[in-house]
């Protein structure tokens, strides 16, 4: 915060700019919010940003190392809300936003992805009246038994301000019967970071440290409740780790619930985990430098996370999901992706492909540039300084924008599976 007001000093800015709280609680949050926090930090003029880490994500390994590796300060605000069911965890966050906003009285709350802050905040932000931009907005899994299937519903319901990825993402919350003049399209943050960011983890010595050969390994993430909460699927999991690593390297960067509920699994998976084989290198979850390293090195990654999902498809890595949907369907039309769903003998067979053929070249889908934050920033000034609270469609330019996305209702759905 003090660090905020030198800054603004620095400029002789002469009128108080107006106050964006940026609401975080889980790693992916993170890795949208800093080039979002630092293009704010450009425009002090303007824009007051303070964060607010929920503390969903609350260990060393889950959140402060991503802070620290992201050139992010200190959380201005820390509500520590910890673990707990869906409720609880809702409600605690619920709490300490309603404080936080009544106390400070911001002019814009800005939420991102799918996660229980995501919801929490958007609710609270939207009974105070206080209104909310939703970065990442219109993704669909079409899937309401996932819980962030529900959490990305409501934000866009209540959302003022909807900052999408990708076109389908558009084309979604107008068959929702969303206003045309609250979407606007921007690009994937997420890919802000990776590019800035690339460089440094290019000198990251993970590949080295592990004994990996580039692109002769898999990279595997699970830690969707769908998959790794339940035995039958879990033993779809070990079923495919064990039949990749009798051929192939795998890293498994475990999730804490993950780790604990293979090892709780007993039999195959806890021997697994244990070291019952070589080719298994089981680690604690990574730094974003070293797993973004890993990432681009891998032959394939296997993954049931949507943000791994855009960063594969940026960097041109075959990725293999393992769920039955996904939200975003860009990374197949556009990209590497390759929806697998839970199937042990798709993956096995998915997986040795890949990590025994050459890489081939794939597309980038529409404004992934690295550039998502200065139009984000962008649509706020226009939000709060041109038309607040109002419409968009004020100049010629912004018509033909709305008569654009009108004219996506009838383009096909571009989600394809992959088998």
């Amino acid at each position: 915060m003090e660090r905020l007001g030198n800054d603004l000093q620095r400029q002789n800015v002469t009128h108080p700019p107006s106050e964006i709280i940026l609401v975080a609680g889980a790693r992916p949050n993170f890795v949208k919010l800093a080039p979002l926090y630092h293009e704010l930090c450009h425009r002090l003029e303007r824009f007051r940003p303070i964060i607010l880490h929920t503390g969903q994500h609350y260990d060393a390994q889950m959140s402060d190392v991503f802070f620290r590796e992201l050139d992010l300060p200190e959380p201005h605000i820390f509500l520590g809300v910890g673990s707990g069911s869906h409720a609880e965890q809702t409600a605690r966050i619920m709490l300490g936003v309603e404080e936080t906003l009544t106390n400070r009285k911001p002019a814009l709350v800005v939420v991102f992805g799918d996660v229980n802050s995501t919801l929490a905040a958007t609710i609270t932000a939207a009974k105070l009246n206080v209104p909310v931009a939703h970065v990442e907005a219109g993704l669909r899994s079409f899937d309401r038994s996932m819980p962030e299937e529900i959490n990305r519903l409501v934000a866009d319901a209540l959302g003022d301000l909807l900052l999408t990825p990708s076109r389908d993402a558009d084309r979604n919350l107008l068959s929702e019967g969303v206003a045309p003049e609250k979407i606007v399209m921007v690009g994937n943050i997420m890919i802000d970071t990776l590019v800035r960011f690339m460089p440094r983890a290019e000198e990251s010595t993970v590949i080295r440290d592990l004994g990996l050969t580039s692109g002769r390994y898999a990279l595997m993430t699970m830690h969707r409740p769908g998959n790794v909460d339940h035995a039958h699927t879990i033993e779809t999991l070990v079923r495919i780790i064990d039949e990749l690593t009798a051929t192939h390297p795998v890293v498994f960067p475990a999730h804490p619930r993950t780790r604990k509920n293979l090892l709780a699994m007993g039999g195959r998976a806890a021997e697994l985990m244990n070291g019952a084989r070589a080719n298994l290198i089981v680690t604690e979850p990574l730094g974003y430098f070293d797993f973004l390293k890993l990432q681009k090195e891998s032959g394939v990654t296997l993954t049931d996370s949507g943000g791994v999902q855009e960063e594969t498809t940026f960097l041109g890595v075959p990725c293999l999901t393992l769920r039955p949907n996904t939200e975003r369907p860009v990374t197949i039309t556009h990209g590497s992706n390759h929806l697998i769903g839970l199937d042990s003998v798709a993956a096995i067979e998915h997986a040795r492909r890949f990590l025994d053929a050459p890489r081939r070249s794939y597309a980038t889908p529409p404004l992934w540039d690295g550039r998502a934050a200065s139009r984000i920033v962008d649509a706020f000034e226009r939000f709060l300084f041109v038309t607040p609270h109002a419409t968009f469609v004020d100049t010629q330019s912004d018509r033909r924008r709305v008569d654009a996305m009108s004219a996506l209702m009838d383009t096909p759905n571009e989600l394809s599976h992959t088998r």
